[in-house]
């Protein structure tokens, strides 16, 4: 009977883990998750710091993706808006998920997105173009953490991938009736 209750717990340990890890990362910013705002942040202080924009895509989708701007300094607290340009260079149509972090990893708690094109299904016809803004801001509270008083440059990094895998070839395709 304790074996039973053993492997039930172990079972919904295993289906809990991910929405658990996922809630850890956006309360603490753990491993660079950065957080969501509904508004922009009501204080602005002097203290500036440059955030990079990276850009990289998985070769399997095809497309081209790039910052408008490779940087730009903003006050703490100060909202910025910035643009991604993707580009389907397939000949056909495609779907693309975008991932992302902040390094150093420790500032992805200060680090508000209020609008945003992660995890969000962007879909790109043959040739096709889009612009992707990210409106964010970095928290004040930044500069009340003594430990990260160095911090004066901060990257955002995205990366997209093909929304559903790709086709691979059939095992044995082409090979049927040979012999």
């Amino acid at each position: 009977m304790v074996s039973l209750f053993v492997v039930f717990g172990m079972v919904g340990a295993t289906f809990a883990a991910v929405p658990l890890y996922e809630i850890f990362c956006q309360v603490t910013g753990y491993g660079g998750t950065t957080q969501r705002a509904d508004a922009a942040s009501d204080r602005i202080l002097d203290r500036m710091v440059k955030v990079q924009f990276d850009a990289n895509i998985d070769p399997a989708l095809g497309w081209t993706f790039e910052p408008a701007q490779r940087s730009v300094n903003v006050h703490l607290g100060e909202t910025a808006l910035i643009d991604y340009t993707a580009v389907n260079n397939s000949g056909h149509d495609t779907v693309g998920t975008a991932v992302f972090n902040v390094t150093p990893e420790s500032v992805g708690r200060y680090f508000s997105k209020i609008q945003c094109f992660c995890f969000t299904e962007q879909r790109l016809a043959a040739g096709e173009s889009a612009t992707l803004p990210v409106l964010f801001f970095v928290d004040p509270a930044l500069a009340d953490d003594p430990i990260l008083d160095y911090i004066d440059t901060i990257t955002l990094s995205y990366t997209f991938y093909p929304a559903t895998p790709a086709p691979g070839p059939v095992a044995g395709a082409g090979t049927a009736g040979a012999g």
